[in-house]
């Protein structure tokens, strides 16, 4: 128990000194403003756009706290969303040939504007998502549905980190 003890307290003591900080912070001191969230809908996919943006709304006031306004004239921090696109690829068949596991992918484009500095930045995030389907049963827009919805949510949960990084450059 002491030794566990010891080495817990010597962990805490490097972490704090060292001045670690996770991404969630730099991310935030970026982020921590008002920020509009803007997306390019789709016209042959226009549902897709929507869960990309609910997705991008939850990250931002779960992780960072961050204050989303309804126009972008309120707004500190300008964000653009684009789906570049969405594919479903076949991982595997079963032995009758039919298929049985997919694997949804989502590339999305970000671009954000910062009011205070005039910075603008872009780059792109991708999530990927594995998927089984029952035996004899073809892939419906509700299994794609919830298979880009969880792509989604996989690509924004690489856009923190992304902002984070950019914050040093």
């Amino acid at each position: 128990m002491f030794k566990k003890t010891t080495l817990f307290l010597l962990l805490a003591i490097f972490f704090s000194s060292c001045g670690y900080k996770p991404s969630a912070y730099y991310a935030k001191e970026q982020l921590d403003k008002n920020v509009y969230v803007r997306v390019e809908i789709r016209a042959n996919d226009p549902r897709n756009s929507i869960l990309v943006k609910d997705a991008v709304t939850k990250i931002l006031i779960q992780k960072i706290d961050s204050k989303l306004v309804d126009n972008e004239f309120e707004a500190d921090v300008i964000m653009d969303l684009s789906i570049k696109s969405v594919s479903f690829n076949v991982l595997q068949y079963d032995k009758d040939g039919y298929n049985k596991l997919y694997k949804a992918n989502v590339n999305l484009g970000v671009k954000y504007f910062t009011k205070g500095t005039g910075k603008t930045i872009r780059f792109d995030i991708s999530g990927e998502y594995d998927f089984a389907i029952g035996q004899g049963v073809t892939l419906n827009d509700t299994h794609r549905f919830e298979a880009v919805s969880k792509a989604s949510d996989m690509a924004v949960s690489e856009l923190l980190s992304r902002v984070a990084v950019a914050s040093f450059e």
